[in-house]
């Protein structure tokens, strides 16, 4: 077998497609779970913590004053930037959430198929009613 034959192989195997498709959709999901968080759920946090903007908030370790921390970051000062890891971490707790409110979903529903019986074949139904009416 040629490396070629081996890489398609390998490359359109089920399993490999599924993992792609996986990643595919976690990149939209997360654009999705950031902008909620961006836009949706900090500026609400914000309003109930005097309008902080955690990604502005940090300890300048040098000298000067900065105002923000990206004028800090600018002059090249050393910074400890924990307002940015704060907003990183929110936004880890939130796509974890989704993540498992969707795997949650998922699961149910496989569930409810698993639970739901299956129709017995057309044959066996047939069968079953030429016994019936043999038996009468």
């Amino acid at each position: 077998m040629g490396m070629i034959s081996e890489f398609k192989e390998f490359a359109l195997k089920g399993n490999m497609m599924d993992m792609a498709t996986g990643i595919i959709i976690g990149a939209s999901v997360s654009t999705v779970v950031g902008s909620l968080v961006d836009d949706l759920i900090m500026p609400i946090v914000g309003l109930f913590t005097g309008r902080v903007d955690f990604t502005n908030l940090f300890v300048n370790l040098g000298e000067g004053d900065f105002s923000t921390l990206a004028a800090a970051k600018e002059a090249g000062a050393p910074v400890f930037g924990y307002g940015a890891f704060i907003q990183a971490f929110i936004n880890f707790l939130i796509i974890a959430f989704v993540i498992f409110m969707i795997i949650k979903a998922v699961n149910n529903m496989k569930k409810k198929e698993e639970a739901a019986p299956a129709a017995p074949p057309e044959d066996v139904i047939l069968l079953r009613e030429i016994r019936d009416s043999l038996k009468k």
